[in-house]
């Protein structure tokens, strides 16, 4: 059993509650922090904490917690884990780490300085269909994954410093970019190096400073690319989507807007349908398990089983500041309108590598580009002569 302080009491603090006080059921919340009042008493009896504080210190160094959850906005990400290496507590934040590399690094530096554990609480790559598709990934199902895309787009967040850059560190790219970006380096190799960024970014429609609309390409050092499509203008509910292309198969994921659940209804007992969801009447889309579909119950599970094991869990606060050194790359790039390098202070992954050569011989003369079978059943072949670089096509009876 794992004692716990919640840092935050708010929409995503409550899913990791559920989740949290649910499906390993042993592990309890025994502080709650909250910045006001009211939100922390009606969180504590909801879940049937005893403890509560509007003292961010007060909830860290209780001498019950063991574990704190750092569940706040952007911006007070920082305090939270340097509190945390100050009690020596182990310490699980939201997404993202920082709200740019540089104050990801500092609170990386400080976890590792302190010897606590540190988890990067990244949901989405703990889907029941992102871990299976991982798990075809890594047997080489695809082959040598050389694209991975990752969509998310919403029509916007819930709390209101989401909408302020200073707060949040920018728009959509660092509230949803930082899920796609993880995303794409799990499929692609974490220990494959991000080299830079084209990125496309603008403000269509909300009356923010931020940026609502976004899309980027991230290039890796063995060649793969990673893309990344994310908005808080789309209509219709929480899209989350994945591609994944190798040189022998592709993967498509969708993990919540299609997930072959559908309803009818006309709003005449109106209810709750899912995250984000614009409705409750017409065609519906309801999510059967939220908490298993997004990947919190698997996140935790990880978490917690690594602690206990004196292991490190598959995500860490160097994953988080990984993913803001792209995202920082990604911004710069919206701006100059060309590739930026990432610049990365840490790497612990390969170096050196170069772009793979997927290339197949058919002979000591040809490349293989392509087989196939015809509507009219002959057996065609398109090959490269590897001297003059000629394409011919032969049949095969």
């Amino acid at each position: 059993m794992k004692k716990i302080a919640m840092l935050g009491s708010g929409f995503i603090a409550r899913f990791y509650a559920d989740s949290l006080q649910g499906y390993r059921n042993r592990d309890k919340i025994v502080s709650i922090y909250s910045r006001r009042e009211e939100t922390a008493q009606k969180f504590a009896a909801d879940y049937f904490v005893q403890h509560w504080t509007t003292t961010m210190e007060e909830a860290v160094a209780h001498p019950e917690v063991e574990v704190v959850c750092i569940a706040l906005p952007n911006f007070l990400h920082e305090e939270a884990v340097m509190l945390c290496c100050k009690h020596r507590k182990a310490a699980i934040i939201t997404k993202p780490l920082g709200r740019n590399a540089a104050e990801a690094k500092r609170m990386l530096d400080a976890a590792e300085g302190a010897g606590i554990f540190n988890g990067y609480l990244e949901d989405l790559v703990y889907t029941p269909k992102f871990l299976k598709a991982l798990q075809s990934v890594n047997s080489g199902s695809i082959g040598n994954v050389i694209w991975a895309k990752s969509r998310e787009t919403h029509p916007g967040p819930h709390s209101e410093w989401f909408w302020d850059m200073e707060k949040a560190g920018g728009g959509c790219i660092i509230d949803l970019g930082c899920h796609c970006v993880e995303i794409a380096r799990n499929y692609i190799g974490k220990d494959i190096k991000p080299m830079e960024v084209m990125c496309w970014a603008a403000t269509q429609v909300k009356p923010i400073e931020a940026e609502d609309h976004a899309i980027g390409l991230v290039r890796y050092e063995n060649g793969a690319i990673g893309q990344f499509e994310v908005s808080w203008t789309f209509r219709g509910g929480l899209d989350l989507r994945d591609e994944v292309m190798g040189t022998e198969g592709t993967i498509w994921t969708n993990n919540f807007l299609r997930t072959g659940f559908e309803m009818y209804s006309s709003g005449k007992a109106a209810d709750y349908v899912a995250e984000k969801a614009e409705n409750n009447t017409g065609w519906l889309f309801p999510v059967g398990d939220e908490l298993n579909e997004l990947g919190y119950n698997h996140m935790f599970m990880d978490m917690f089983n690594a602690m206990e094991s004196g292991q490190q869990p598959r995500e860490t606060f160097y994953d988080g500041y990984i993913v803001n050194a792209i995202l920082d790359a990604a911004y710069r790039s919206a701006k100059t309108k060309h590739w930026e390098p990432v610049q990365l202070e840490v790497w612990r992954g390969k170096v050196g590598l170069h772009e793979d050569s997927h290339l197949v011989d058919y002979d000591a003369d040809h490349y293989l580009v392509k087989e196939e079978v015809t509507h009219y059943g002959a057996k065609k072949l398109i090959l490269k002569n590897k001297h003059t670089g000629k394409i011919i096509e032969k049949l095969i009876a």
